[in-house]
């Protein structure tokens, strides 16, 4: 076996990106309330990032007017030229947020604000293992039993569904006396836990869930025996062929029916713990005499600047060369997360105006008139790449008198009607809904029924079109929805 080192020279590009631009890339994405968690974290890990204090008065906001000048990024800066560029840029970002109205940030205000996200922070909801185990410590149980009503307990989903088989539960567990648990004794625990708040909780299938919410008298005899033997009939809506095999009446029945439909099949989802997740919009728009204006809704985030202490740092000729060094670095790194928060917003309001161009009719009509736009249409309109469009409308949201809406909204494929006009697929969405919302609903209309529905409208699309459409907008098949 022959064995050689030699050298080879190979050709190959690569895009590699600057640390600044993936900065830039990371603040587009951030919403609001994100961005803001960012700036905090950096105000506390890069010293030469200030917050300005002493600004000067702000002026009232010009909304649609909002301008910022987008300056050329530059790499490999040499120290004098960094040096030079400080003051200036730190003069520049108290202008910026002085031109749009930011608030004063002072240390009152602060505490102000910081009290008043205290008390709305909503107090933490009991889960459905501490309501559970809260019961349990009222009831007189032996210390072997109650560990086992424990372990079922803490091994309920979220809805109160058991989710292990019992075998698992008992499986290299044992008793006092070192003995192996039986299944009968995991059985016991697990009909205690099944007889605490809320009815239904430690069921293993739904059935079971909607059998251990029902009362045991005789006046619900039906009911009981449609969820022991008819559960997929009843799902599928086959409310005639119950009222056969069960001899009853198709009254009955549909009172029985009624009865089910009043259990809940996730009793533990009122228990919970998922928390809301409140949305604050990055862009404000507001019509003004006829006109759009858009603000961008970031008047909140602290007004940012390079540390003079750390500035006359680096201009001090007699510094440590490592501890300039450091500076240097340091200062970089707040240069550019101030211009990148720049450029995200001036970005964020280029292309939030153009949506708004793009979709003035829908603001003005309604979702009848939102038409279909691409994200490529924008991204050629304001002169970015598309990639830039996606990043920046990216889990944020848009206040506007239809409501709160995510930017992504505004994007949205169509068809074209007969009369060549395009229309979007919310449109088309939203006026099938419409037609099953007045259908007779003792005979509701089939998919091609809906189909010709449509096309009387304009809307030329096919039966698999509108099955697709329906399933995203959770309606169920004219069978299921019949009523009897």
């Amino acid at each position: 076996m022959h064995t050689s080192l030699n050298q080879t020279m190979s050709l190959q590009q690569r895009m590699v990106l600057a640390p600044q631009i993936i900065q830039s890339i990371e603040i587009l994405q951030l919403p609001i309330l994100a961005l803001q968690e960012r700036i905090d974290q950096e105000l506390l890990e890069n010293p030469a990032l200030e917050m300005e204090t002493d600004a000067p008065e702000a002026e009232p906001e010009q909304a649609s007017e909002t301008v910022v000048e987008e300056r050329p990024k530059e790499t490999g800066e040499t120290a004098p030229a960094l040096e030079a560029r400080i003051d200036d840029l730190g003069a520049d970002w108290g202008e910026y947020f002085s031109g749009r109205g930011a608030a004063r940030f002072s240390s009152d205000e602060d505490e102000d604000k910081k009290l008043a996200a205290m008390n709305n922070t909503p107090a933490r909801s009991e889960s459905l293992q501490e309501h559970l185990t809260g019961q349990l410590a009222l009831v007189d149980l032996p210390g072997d039993m109650r560990a086992l009503c424990e372990t079922i307990i803490y091994s309920l989903d979220n809805n109160g569904y058991l989710l292990y088989p019992l075998e698992e539960l008992v499986g290299g567990r044992g008793d006092a006396n070192g003995a192996q648990i039986q299944r009968a004794q995991m059985e016991e625990a697990l009909k205690r836990v099944q007889a605490l708040e809320p009815r239904g909780v430690g069921c293993r299938n739904l059935q079971e869930c909607l059998l251990l919410q029902m009362p045991a008298d005789a006046a619900n005899e039906l009911p009981r025996r449609i969820i022991e033997h008819h559960l997929d009939d009843l799902r599928l809506n086959r409310l005639p062929r119950i009222a056969k095999e069960t001899g009853r009446s198709l009254e009955e029945v549909k009172a029985a029916v009624t009865f089910i439909s009043s259990l809940n099949p996730r009793p533990g989802s009122e228990f919970s713990n998922t928390q809301l997740h409140y949305v604050v919009p990055d862009v404000l728009l507001e019509e003004v005499d006829g006109r759009y204006e858009i603000r961008l809704e970031d008047n909140y985030l602290p007004r940012l600047c390079i540390s003079p202490a750390y500035a006359r740092m680096l201009q001090d000729k007699s510094s440590d060369p490592a501890a300039k060094d450091f500076v240097r670095k340091k200062i970089q790194a707040a240069r550019w997360l101030i211009e990148s928060i720049e450029q995200r917003r001036a970005t964020v309001f280029k292309i939030a105006s153009e949506i708004v161009r793009q979709q003035e009719e829908f603001l003005e009509k309604g979702i009848a008139y939102l038409r279909p736009l691409k994200m490529q249409e924008v991204a050629d309109r304001t002169g970015v790449h598309v990639s830039t469009v996606s990043r920046a409308i990216s889990d944020k949201y848009m206040q506007t008198q239809r409501g709160i809406l995510p930017m992504k909204y505004f994007f949205t494929g169509g068809i074209e009607s007969d009369g060549g006009l395009q229309i979007s697929t919310k449109s088309v969405q939203q006026e099938l809904m419409e037609i099953i919302r007045q259908e007779d609903k003792k005979n509701p209309l089939s998919d091609e029924e809906i189909v010709a529905k449509l096309k009387e409208k304009g809307m030329n699309i096919s039966r698999r079109t509108v099955t697709k459409y329906r399933k995203q907008l959770r309606i169920p098949s004219s069978r299921q929805r019949r009523q009897y």
